[in-house]
């Protein structure tokens, strides 16, 4: 499950928290409904954002829910989750760009897909994803050439990017997809009033993944040797940020002119967390006008200690610790630098391990748990509590966005 928007199930309370269960649930089972098991893997965060996005504006029948029956990744318990066609469109724009994410690790020939063999069966498996993905969006109405052609042209703009050329140029693929696909849950829904708005929205939440997927991606990506598109173009991090933040003020005004029959858990989720998505992407706390508010120096607000925007107080690299032991003894106590983490996993090893953490509940329910490969630690689907303002709302506070619904957050 990928995404940046990922809630805290302290902030969505109990109500919303059913409410966005409901919609993962309901993307994973329409994938699986209509595509089999395997197609299950490309369940992630955004994408259930269309299923949300369209429930919020139809008016309410009682065929947007059934009872799903009990599943490993909630305990098997059984559940209410959502279904019908903004389910189906979160389904076909899932497979799409997932068929266009392996297609283009392939290319790009990473780990175990430099094998041939690996290589082919991926490439099969893309295929039958874009395939399925273009079947269940025609079946909605909606033509999924739009988010192949954007994956196409992609790739171009990648290859002739370079120093100098506007960040906004190599994002404006993405931006196209991601508005298409938020107008067609005006049209889902029986709203087409809301599709010029929710178009604008979608342009910028495609511009704000982007950026935030480079920022968080960009020391990997240079270690790796892979393409990135801040150090492609030479792009100052203050400049993303800068991007970033009017993304996210322009997705607020955006939504403040669209009709919902109940958007609670849409404005809550593209509001509020998408600021805490750009928060904990650049490394600070607290919204971008925040500073004006508390006389801190900087453009968005208080960076936390040793992130990106706290050049003049940089952290040691011996975080106050005596470097040859501890307790501030030189020559006893315990070592100030800890110890090696454990290695990657091999394939079928990470295969083994990642079914034990799905059936075990884990990705869904736990704070954290240990990444079947990678075996880095992983925050939970709704474990990753980062609210200390889990009873007052300091971003509407400062940025007056909550008048573009009456939600009360």
């Amino acid at each position: 499950m990928f995404g940046i928007v990922r809630p805290c199930s302290h902030r969505l309370g109990e109500g919303l928290k059913t409410q966005w269960m409901a919609h993962l649930c309901g993307l994973c089972l329409t994938l699986r409904g209509d595509h089999g098991q395997f197609a299950r893997v490309v369940t992630n965060y955004d994408g259930l954002l269309i299923s949300v996005l369209t429930e919020a504006q139809a008016e309410r029948t009682t065929g947007w829910r059934r009872t799903a029956g009990p599943c490993p990744l909630r305990g098997m318990r059984t559940a209410s989750v959502a279904q019908g066609e903004g389910a189906r469109l979160a389904a076909a724009v899932s497979l799409v760009l997932a068929s266009a994410k392996v297609r283009d690790h392939v290319a790009d020939k990473d780990g175990l897909l430099a094998r041939r063999p690996v290589a082919l069966a991926a490439r099969r498996v893309a295929a039958s994803w874009g395939r399925a993905g273009a079947r269940t969006g025609s079946d909605v109405g909606f033509d999924t050439a739009v988010l192949v052609d954007a994956v196409d042209r992609q790739v171009g703009i990648e290859a002739l990017a370079g120093p100098g050329t506007p960040l906004l140029t190599v994002t404006e693929p993405t931006e196209t997809a991601t508005a298409a696909a938020f107008a067609h849950t005006a049209v889902l829904a029986g709203r087409p009033g809301n599709a010029e708005p929710l178009a604008e929205a979608g342009r910028l939440f495609g511009r704000l993944a982007h950026v935030l997927d480079a920022v968080e991606d960009q020391e990997t990506d240079a270690a790796s040797g892979a393409w990135n598109p801040l150090t492609a173009t030479g792009t100052p991090i203050m400049e993303a940020r800068r991007l970033a933040d009017d993304a996210l003020h322009g997705i607020r005004l955006a939504l403040g002119e669209v009709e919902f029959t109940d958007g609670k858990l849409a404005h809550l989720l593209l509001a509020h967390e998408l600021g805490r998505s750009v928060d904990r992407a650049f490394g600070t706390s607290g919204c971008g006008h925040q500073a004006h508010a508390d006389g801190a120096r900087g453009a968005f607000g208080p960076p936390q200690h040793g992130g990106p925007y706290n050049p003049q107080s940089p952290q040691s690299p011996y975080d106050g610790q005596n470097p040859y032991g501890g307790g501030g003894n030189s020559f006893g106590g315990a070592s100030s630098f800890p110890p090696p983490g454990p290695g990657r996993r091999g394939f079928w090893a990470g295969c083994a391990a990642a079914i034990g953490v799905c059936c075990t509940c884990k990705v869904c329910c736990a704070d954290e748990f240990e990444g079947p490969w990678s075996r880095k630690r992983r925050e939970g689907c709704l474990g990753n509590c980062d609210c200390n303002c889990c009873e007052a709302c300091e971003i509407c506070e400062c940025c007056e966005c909550c008048s573009c619904c009456d939600c009360g957050l």
